[in-house]
């Protein structure tokens, strides 16, 4: 257990560069998108509803989208007294407001961190990660968590999602809503429209697919770093992640495909080990990760 005052790594420049071009990617995406419809003669006012809706819901609704998916539930401070007990020590440690946490009634071993500032921040964990790991690997798991908080990468990685997935919908929904708009005016060229933005909804969606991707694999090596310094012990994490990764063979499909638009979130996606989908994941394959977690070992054995 982390007993003692432990310093800070300081700020991680890769991660903050990475953060910074994701967003401005992200919003030079969209900022095209609305060029676009603009240019197809969407009139400016429901343009403005579009941007103001999306702004306010990712502004305020973002956090809570994320903990109603995953059925998590607020904890009070009288429930799971040790788990307060740790993530309060922990936060101290990092420099922290002590987040909110939150119980996940799943069989899937798991936890993330949300929230926009770190006053706002939650931390869930899942029944199935409790079951499955002991007192100094929960630590470590949360402190990952933590990093993630201190980090700042939790809220980019929340707004990235989120436009992520306004574009998803209009790809899968925007397409069969424009036969029938094809259908009224197809005399006005109605129906090529709708093609365009369609395509360019698909384009929007790939690009921020691969940005939200390279941010979420860096971003999981630098919580396992940040981790790793708050506990003072690499290994606990390793065995935690390792755990992890065995128990998700015993986890049925059906919920594994439930949690998979969760994935950019936890701090280990819910996918089996070789699967095809591995390749396309939001992180990095658990073998780097320990790998990884031996070199800050072998640093801080030298000290």
């Amino acid at each position: 257990m982390a007993k003692s005052s432990r310093p800070w790594y300081g700020r991680d420049f890769g991660l903050g560069f990475r953060m910074a071009v994701t967003m401005f990617l992200l919003f030079a995406l969209y900022a095209l998108f609305i060029v676009l419809l603009w240019r197809l003669r969407v009139p400016w006012p429901t343009l403005i509803v579009i941007m103001v809706i999306v702004a306010l819901s990712q502004s305020f609704l973002s956090d809570q989208i994320v903990l109603w998916a995953s059925g998590a539930r607020i904890l009070r401070s009288s429930e799971a007294p040790e788990l307060h007990k740790i993530i309060s020590r922990l936060a101290q440690l990092a420099d922290l407001p002590t987040p909110k946490l939150a119980w996940v009634n799943s069989r899937m071993p798991n936890a993330f961190a949300i929230g926009r500032t770190p006053k706002s921040a939650v931390i869930a964990v899942t029944r199935g990660l409790m079951e499955r790991l002991n007192a100094e690997e929960v630590e470590a798991v949360l402190a990952h968590e933590l990093t993630h908080i201190k980090n700042r990468d939790v809220a980019v990685i929340s707004i990235a999602s989120f436009f992520a997935m306004v574009a998803s919908f209009i790809v899968q929904q925007f397409f069969f809503i424009g036969f029938s708009m094809e259908d009224r005016d197809n005399r006005n060229g109605g129906g090529q429209a709708v093609i365009v933005v369609w395509l360019a909804s698909l384009v929007v969606w790939a690009i921020s697919y691969v940005l939200i991707r390279t941010l979420s694999r860096y971003r999981e090596y630098a919580a396992d770093r940040g981790s790793a310094i708050l506990t003072g012990h690499p290994g606990y994490l390793a065995s935690a992640l390792e755990k992890i990764q065995s128990s998700m063979r015993t986890v049925p499909t059906r919920d594994l495909r439930q949690a998979e638009s969760m994935n950019a979130f936890y701090i280990f996606p819910a996918i089996r080990k070789d699967s095809v989908m591995e390749i396309f994941s939001t992180h990095p394959t658990l073998e780097h990760r320990i790998r990884q977690l031996e070199k800050i070992q072998q640093q801080m054995e030298k000290k």
